[in-house]
């Protein structure tokens, strides 16, 4: 991907059912291949009934801490009552140059990987 290819993502229309969500716990923890990772991240949904994902942002080229966004996305009547949750991604293919950085709701935390 190049850097037209994200201008292009980013001018793309935003979603109307999903939101950054904040986050309360993050691990890393190693795959049981040599140098893969996975990242947990747990928290409290403000609805029940939101799906939370974690998403990596484009970037054209390799950036120092890959941004990797907390959403929660509600798919048609929902119920406004907070709940738990928990998400998983394996980053290994998402390693910047320095590490990752969680980006939340009010909050984001950079986890330096070596």
């Amino acid at each position: 991907m190049d850097e037209k290819h994200v201008v292009e993502f980013n001018a793309l229309p935003q979603p109307s059912s999903c939101r950054l969500i904040d986050f309360e716990n993050v691990q890393v923890v190693p795959g049981t291949v040599l140098r893969t990772y996975f990242l947990i991240v747990k928290g409290t949904r403000p609805w029940v009934t939101m799906d939370v994902g974690l998403h990596p942002l484009p970037y054209a080229s390799r950036p120092d801490y890959t941004g990797i966004e907390v959403v929660g996305c509600q798919n048609g009547i929902g119920l406004p009552q907070a709940g738990p949750y928990s998400a998983v991604i394996e980053f290994t293919h998402l390693i910047g140059v320095r590490g990752i950085e969680l980006i939340g709701a009010s909050k984001r935390q950079k986890i330096d990987i070596s």
